[in-house]
């Protein structure tokens, strides 16, 4: 994907080192966020794109070699087990396999949580 260099930044670095088919799927994750955390602050982190909100790590995503890292809190690992079952995870990550169609309303539940936890958090609530 072109990007043009004014408006270029880290994380276009980072997406356009992959695949243009993994760059696709990175792009459209990044775009999931944006829309439902428009006032985040994106930038690259622990080599992963990075999403802070309110001074808060809302979440991270990584691209590797077979899947795509998605890093929430152990808290929300926790809220979404159920839904993530069919995915390898631990306490702090989600592998979406590429050979797999990516679940891009799942992650958009994710974030949408996240979002409201971080208002949470935020307004002297304590998070789950």
């Amino acid at each position: 994907m072109a990007i043009s260099e004014e408006n270029r930044t880290e994380v276009d670095d980072y997406i356009q080192t992959f695949p243009e088919d993994v760059q696709k799927i990175l792009y459209h994750i990044r775009s999931i966020i944006k829309e439902e955390a428009p006032e985040a602050q994106e930038k690259m982190s622990y080599s992963m794109v990075t999403y802070i909100l309110n001074g808060f790590i809302l979440v991270h995503f990584a691209g590797f070699k077979h899947h795509v890292g998605f890093y929430p809190t152990p808290t929300t690992i926790t809220h979404f087990k159920d839904k993530i079952q069919g995915y390898k995870y631990s306490k702090n990550t989600i592998q979406f396999p590429f050979q797999q169609p990516i679940p891009y309303d799942l992650i958009r539940e994710i974030v949408r949580y996240r979002v409201e936890q971080n208002a949470k958090s935020t307004e002297g609530e304590e998070m789950e």
